[in-house]
C-alpha cells in the first residue's frame, strides 16, 4: 500500500475527502483540534461534531499532532480559510503536494489561499480543489467533479489525479488556480445573497436573476486578477455557485435566508460550530473590488447586510441602480 495521504482539517469537508480517499482501502491520516474529535473518529469511526451521519473508514486515523505529517507527499489543506496559513506554518515540513481545499480570501490581507500557503509552506508545489461539493455526498459516495488546479502543471496533475480520483469522485485538470480559488469564494457570497432573496420571500425570478448577475461580477473580479472566463464557466466557477446558491445543505445559503427572515448577523455567527466562509470573504472582496474599481454591487450588498444593513433596503438599492446593457464590462 503507499503512502498515507494527509487531510488537515476534521470538518465535514475535511472529513467527507478522508472517507472518499479511503473508499479503495487507501490509508489516511487526518488532523483534527478537537481531542474528543480524535478519541471518536479512532475509536468509534464517527465524527459527532461535524458529520454525524457517516460511519467512517477504519483506514481513517486521527491525529492532533502535525509532527505526524512531516513525511507525508500529499496533504489536503481542509481547515477554514482564516486560519489556514497559522496551521500551515506550523507543519514541521513542507509536503510535496499541497492541496486547497478551503474556500475563502483572507481578511485583512485580502489574499487568495494560495498566496497564503505558498508563505507558509513556500517548498511545496500548490493545487487547488474545488467544485460543486456537498460533504454530505462526498462521503455517502455519491457521483462528485471537481477541478484539480495545479501550479505544477500537467506534471503535477499525473502525480496528483490518480491519488486524488475515486470511481464516484472525478477531477478535472486545469492550471488556472487563481480562477479555481476566485470561483470557490465569490460563490459563498453570492449564496449568502441569494439566501437573503429566499428569506425575504422575493421568488424564484429574482434568485435566477441574482445567480445570473452574480456570475458577472465573478467574471468581473477573476479577470481583473488574471482567472480565465472558461475556468469560471466550469465545474469551480458556475457549477458551484449554481449548487451553495439552490439549497439549505449550504452553510451560506442557510446564513443568508436567517438574515433575510430578520436575524442578526453577529448573532448568527456566533451561534455556528460550521463556518459560512462567505460572511468572512465578502468584507475583503468588498475592499478589494473597490480598490481595484471593480464594480461588484451584490458582494457590496452582501458586505453592507452583514455590517447591520436592512435587507430590505439593500435589494431596493441593487434594483434602483441605472439600467444598463447586461453584457457591459
Amino acid at each position: 500500500m503507499s503512502a498515507p495521504i494527509g487531510v488537515i482539517g476534521a470538518g465535514a469537508w475535511g472529513t467527507a475527502l478522508a472517507q472518499m480517499l479511503s473508499s479503495d482501502g487507501h490509508s489516511v491520516l487526518l488532523w483534527a483540534y478537537e481531542p474528543e474529535l480524535v478519541e471518536a473518529i479512532n475509536s468509534e469511526h464517527r465524527n459527532p461534531l461535524y458529520l454525524p451521519d457517516a460511519a467512517l473508514n477504519p483506514a481513517i486515523h486521527a491525529s492532533p499532532s502535525l509532527s505526524d505529517f512531516a513525511d507525508l507527499d500529499i496533504i489536503l489543506g481542509v481547515t477554514p480559510a482564516q486560519v489556514l496559513g497559522s496551521i500551515l506554518r506550523d507543519l514541521p515540513k513542507d509536503p510535496r503536494d499541497l492541496v486547497l481545499c478551503s474556500k475563502g480570501i483572507e481578511a485583512g490581507t485580502g489574499r487568495l489561499m494560495n498566496e497564503v500557503a505558498h508563505a507558509a509552506c513556500p517548498g511545496s508545489a500548490i493545487a487547488v480543489l474545488s467544485g460543486p461539493t456537498f460533504a454530505h455526498e462526498v462521503a455517502q459516495g455519491l457521483p462528485t467533479a471537481v477541478t484539480l488546479a495545479c501550479s505544477g502543471g500537467e506534471e503535477q496533475w499525473q502525480r496528483l489525479s490518480p491519488a486524488i480520483a475515486r470511481t464516484t469522485f472525478r477531477p478535472y485538470y486545469s492550471d488556472d488556480i487563481t480562477g479555481a480559488e476566485v470561483g470557490g469564494a465569490i460563490k459563498n457570497v453570492l449564496a449568502i445573497a441569494c439566501g437573503v432573496v429566499e428569506g425575504l420571500g422575493l421568488g424564484q425570478n429574482a434568485r435566477a436573476a441574482l445567480i445570473a448577475r452574480g456570475m458577472a461580477e465573478m467574471l468581473r473580479f477573476g479577470s481583473a486578477l488574471g482567472a480565465r472566463p472558461e475556468t469560471l464557466s466550469g465545474l469551480c466557477g458556475m457549477g458551484d455557485l449554481v449548487l451553495t446558491c439552490t439549497s439549505l445543505s449550504s452553510r451560506n445559503f442557510s446564513l443568508g435566508k436567517a438574515l433575510g427572515q430578520g436575524a442578526n448577523a453577529a448573532d448568527l455567527m456566533a451561534d455556528r460550530r460550521t463556518v459560512a466562509e462567505g460572511a468572512h470573504s465578502a468584507p475583503a472582496l468588498a475592499a478589494l473590488a473597490k480598490e481595484r474599481s471593480i464594480r461588484m454591487p451584490i458582494t457590496a450588498g452582501v458586505d453592507a447586510i452583514l455590517k447591520g444593513a436592512a435587507p430590505k433596503a439593500v435589494v431596493a438599492d441593487l434594483l434602483a441602480r441605472p439600467l444598463k446593457p447586461e453584457r457591459e464590462t
